[in-house]
């Protein structure tokens, strides 16, 4: 049996952890031991991260919604509920858009929602 050698698989390994560490500071990015445990950190706080930032935008929708609800005097709880009891399931992202961009289109929304 022949021999293998992996020496070309550890560097191609070596060269993409390094690669994608490019722009750390220090030995952070050119020592592949601290690198790998760089990456490891960054990419869990970039999960974190895209979990939080769909957090925050629904906030953001919530409040372009309530925004849009106080020239019709009605609550955002009150809303939704209402739009839940009437069966209409659209999601809080298309609502803020309806509010800013078809405001004709959301009062008739608001105005189901009232009518449950």
């Amino acid at each position: 049996m022949s021999r293998v050698k992996r020496g070309t698989v550890i560097k191609k390994r070596h060269k993409r952890v390094l690669k994608s560490a490019k722009g750390f500071w220090g030995q952070r990015k050119n020592v592949f031991r601290r690198a790998k445990e760089t990456l490891l950190r960054a990419m869990a706080f970039a999960f974190i991260g895209r979990k939080l930032k769909k957090r925050d935008m629904r906030s953001l929708f919530i409040a372009r919604i309530d925004a849009g609800l106080r020239a019709y005097n009605v609550s955002y709880n009150n809303f939704i509920h209402g739009l839940k009891i009437a069966d209409v399931r659209l999601n809080r992202k298309m609502l803020s858009q309806l509010a800013i961009f078809e405001p004709k289109a959301f009062e008739k929304l608001v105005t189901i929602a009232k009518k449950s």
